[in-house]
């Protein structure tokens, strides 16, 4: 990994066509200066869209950490994950606790983490990536 990016930015977006229904994931990765570095997306199958957006945030930071990145910032329009990371929400759903243990213990590891949400039209590329997931059924996660 370069050292510029040793720092992204990652736009993530969980879809769920019926709650639950048929859901993906997709995660927008851009270095420092904005040059898209990948685009991911995953077929889930059956899921909540709250379970669709915990996996998208989970790919992501995998996907960051399997490549040496130490400063992450991540961006969501889940009001609800950003929330509940950051504690002024509480995780009550037996389904999203072992969604965010896992996910906080990830952000952890980082030397620098952060998870902001975005407006919806902020997160046009992540959206394209889930419904591209759905629309084709299958995964990209390289």
């Amino acid at each position: 990994m370069s050292a510029a990016a040793e720092s992204l930015d990652i736009h993530i977006d969980g879809a769920s066509r019926g709650n639950p229904g048929e859901a993906s994931f997709g995660v927008h990765v851009t270095g420092p200066n904005g040059a898209e570095i990948a685009g991911l997306y995953g077929y889930l199958g059956r899921a909540s869209n709250n379970v669709a957006e915990y996996q998208a945030l989970l790919h992501a930071l995998r996907y960051a950490l399997a490549r040496g990145c130490r400063r992450v910032r991540v961006f969501s329009d889940s009001e609800l994950v950003v929330k509940q990371i950051s504690g002024a929400y509480k995780v009550k759903h037996p389904d999203m606790i072992p969604l965010h243990r896992e996910a906080a213990g990830l952000l952890r590891r980082f030397e620098s983490a952060s998870l902001s949400h975005v407006r919806r039209e902020q997160n046009r590329d992540a959206d394209r990536l889930a419904n591209r997931a759905l629309d084709e059924k299958r995964s990209k996660l390289e």
